[in-house]
């Protein structure tokens, strides 16, 4: 039988089919189906070693009675509203802020019970499903719509440089701030430049990664970077330029998981005039279609 040599966590499809002592055949029927999680990033199938273990881990058939217990987690990416309604609700979910990928991933494994999530499709426009459909197969996901929100540059207050756009930073050598791969801002930043005719290696960027939006605005106010791709409730104390006005974040969480208390106590916040009234002082938040649910697998 051929053998997985690669210690990449990344897999061919011989790979993949060895691994799953299947025929390739069947990997590309299973791909046609979207039945198994797969990326064609760079042009060609590949498959992440620990999504295809979540997979099989998702489908594998367990004794009567027996359910795995979802770790009370918070994952995925950081937002100002949301990371106050979970400490407001006493939902006692922990916060564990470490992109939109990640959160995605976290849920596949079974390591968080909700993720926040706000990753463009720059193929179709569309915002979160397709990357929920390719990075948690599982088949049983829910996504609930959370705010529509205010994307644009973090300055300096009074914005003393007087950037005007993302030209600005190539053509000035202007220090960046940005989040880390597999953050929803930082694909956006990259469709951004796409558009501006950029790519970020036009692009001086600051040597520490920000790990939450609150990270992203402490390092322009302590002169650590001169902007930064951020939300407009990050800009509390900071100037703001708007570039990106409908950007859709969403809440995701296996099916069961939408009725435990936790996840409960935390819409039943978002229903409340004291939620809506810290929207409104944060600013740049949409809550039209809060609750809405955007996909049901």
């Amino acid at each position: 039988m051929k053998t997985v040599k690669s210690a990449s966590t990344l897999l061919t499809t011989g790979e993949v089919a060895a691994y799953l002592r299947m025929k390739e055949r069947t990997v590309y029927d299973m791909v046609a189906r979207q039945q198994i999680p797969c990326s064609r990033a760079t042009g060609k199938l590949l498959f992440s070693r620990p999504l295809i273990d979540a997979w099989v881990e998702a489908h594998t058939e367990m004794p009567a009675g027996r359910n795995a217990v979802v770790p009370m987690i918070y994952a995925g990416s950081s937002d100002p509203l949301l990371e106050w309604a979970l400490r407001q609700s006493g939902c006692g979910l922990a916060v564990l802020a470490t992109g939109s990928r990640r959160g995605l991933e976290a849920i596949a494994r079974g390591e968080a019970m909700l993720a926040g999530v706000h990753l463009l499709d720059p193929g179709t426009g569309e915002y979160n499903i397709p990357h929920v459909r390719a990075l948690v197969p599982q088949g049983d996901v829910v996504v609930i719509h959370w705010a529509r929100r205010l994307q644009g540059l973090l300055l300096a207050a009074g914005n003393p440089l007087g950037i005007t756009g993302l030209r600005d930073l190539a053509e000035r050598g202007l220090r960046l701030a940005r989040r880390g791969e597999g953050a929803g801002s930082q694909l956006l930043l990259e469709v951004l430049l796409d558009r501006a005719g950029l790519s970020m290696g036009a692009i001086r960027v600051a040597s520490q990664i920000a790990e939450t939006e609150r990270d992203l605005a402490s390092m322009i106010a302590m002169d650590e970077a001169d902007c930064a791709l951020g939300v407009a409730a990050a800009a509390e104390g900071l100037g703001f330029l708007p570039l990106w006005p409908a950007e859709s974040f969403d809440l995701v969480m296996r099916r069961r998981d939408y009725f435990e208390p936790a996840v409960q106590a935390l819409l039943a916040l978002a229903r409340t005039e004291p939620f809506a009234r810290r929207a409104e002082h944060l600013g740049g938040y949409d809550l039209g279609d809060l609750g809405q649910v955007r996909f049901n697998a």
